[in-house]
């Protein structure tokens, strides 16, 4: 049962790819954002362009343990190989590489600890529903 979903949004196909090194935080996202939108958990850059090429997404969320491991080369590959997707980045604001992030063309962040409604609201927001 879907709880607090517009049917016009579960219809809608919106793809999101959740991409991080955290198992974790791939998982709570997805499971955040199945009831509106086609997420996928994708642990590598490499995943996510390989799946892209069938599947482009709407918007991407990059995790902070993707980008703490691989910098800000990651999110340089996923916008350039992927420009009409949106980025967001989910972590710990405090976290200096995701400051770094923002400013090198990420269009957001989800902060930790992750929150329902805060995932939800910034995921629409990024999609650019009312």
């Amino acid at each position: 049962m879907q709880i607090g979903v517009e049917s016009a949004r579960a219809v809608e196909n919106r793809r999101i790819f959740v991409v991080d090194t955290d198992e974790i935080i791939r998982a709570a996202l997805q499971f955040m954002l199945h009831d509106e939108n086609e997420a996928h958990e994708l642990e590598s850059v490499e995943a996510a362009l390989v799946k892209a090429t069938d599947w482009p997404p709407d918007l991407i969320l990059l995790g902070q343990g993707l980008l703490q491991s691989e910098g800000l080369a990651a999110l340089t590959r996923l916008t350039t190989a992927l420009p009409g997707a949106q980025v967001l980045l989910v972590g710990s604001a405090a976290d200096p590489i995701l400051g770094e992030a923002l400013a090198g063309g990420a269009h957001g962040l989800i902060p930790v600890p992750l929150r329902l409604e805060a995932v939800r609201k910034a995921v629409d927001q990024a999609l650019g529903r009312g």
